[in-house]
């Protein structure tokens, strides 16, 4: 494996504070996106107007901080064609999928299962087997998210949604595990701007050949009560739920991990849910709230489980540091 920024450089509350900005940062997607796809525009072409102009403002920083820096990111290429591909564009594709076959609860928590999957490859693939708070914890985590999506009253079900849910769980895996694999001397800028140029040409490709819709919807469409211009929730999700987003997320992945970052990254369900009441008026039920409080007893158990930096195990890779979504 490529020489890791995991050193837990920094108190671990900046780690955590980092993933929280990106989790709140992804979730103002669902309620913002969700204004142009009621105008009347399709998904693919939000998500792919969302990455695309990520892409471009993020192109001049991401070039900049690369000076002097060519060489790792030609040795880190394929991380950064990963992560496009699947982190970004597979991810975005891989949900919007879901979500025409499936309730969108049901589509998250299958999307969601990907802190489950990364601790079952921790042990599968290194050995790490979990132990009992991360066990607990993942179970705590779960039971939340049902909670918070409300799967448990009327969700449909669809074997093709259901395919279609685990492969976002998938890219959101490789999401965290990729940016988790990078060298330390590829900056987060350069990692999050290649990702997103890599995911905009993924999209755009997609959209060209048919296998994503790309309708234009109306002028105007409404956003908190009030009638504003297209282009204004479009730059909210791609500057604060792109640009931000993925920035701040690889950064909160080197200083916490791939496993807990992944964690803490369910709190954009969270963060989802105020969004959509600050911004579309719909209220959190008691049940959310309730699995809200489990969903952070979960991130706290997972988190009391990890070794402190000063007690690594050596046959364990060290995985310190963190979307979608959607």
């Amino acid at each position: 494996m490529a020489e890791q920024a995991s050193g837990a450089v920094g108190h671990p509350l900046a780690g955590v504070a980092t993933a929280l900005a990106s989790a709140a940062a992804f979730a103002t997607s669902g309620a913002f996106g969700k204004s142009l796809l009621v105008g009347g525009w399709s998904p693919g072409a939000v998500v792919t107007m969302r990455i695309a102009l990520a892409a471009a403002v993020l192109l001049a920083p991401a070039l900049w901080s690369l000076r002097g820096r060519w060489g790792a990111l030609r040795r880190n290429g394929w991380v950064v064609v990963g992560y496009g591909l699947t982190g970004v564009a597979g991810c975005q594709l891989a949900y919007f999928n879901a979500v025409t076959h499936l309730s969108v609860g049901v589509a998250l928590l299958l999307e969601y299962l990907a802190p489950v999957l990364i601790v079952g490859w921790l042990w599968a693939r290194h050995g790490q087997r979990p132990r009992r708070l991360t066990t607990i914890g993942v179970g705590l985590a779960v039971a939340g998210l049902l909670l918070v999506l409300d799967v448990l009253d009327g969700g449909s079900v669809s074997a093709v949604g259901v395919v279609w849910g685990l492969a976002a769980a998938v890219c959101l895996v490789l999401y965290f595990l990729l940016a988790d694999h990078v060298d330390a001397d590829v900056p987060p800028l350069a990692l999050a701007g290649g990702g997103l140029l890599v995911g905009a040409l993924s999209l755009g490709l997609a959209g060209w050949v048919g296998v994503l819709g790309m309708a234009r919807g109306a002028e105007h469409v409404p956003l908190g009560g009030v009638v504003v211009p297209w282009w204004v929730p479009v730059l909210v999700i791609a500057l604060v739920a792109a640009a931000f987003a993925y920035v701040s997320g690889i950064a909160a992945v080197r200083l916490l991990g791939a496993k807990v970052a992944s964690f803490v990254a369910l709190t954009e369900v969270l963060f989802a849910v105020v969004f959509a009441w600050l911004v579309l008026a719909e209220l959190p039920t008691l049940v959310q709230l309730l699995g809200g409080v489990l969903i952070v007893a979960g991130l706290v158990a997972v988190r009391a489980d990890e070794r402190p930096a000063s007690e690594p195990d050596r046959d364990e890779p060290v995985l310190t540091r963190p979307v979608p979504t959607i």
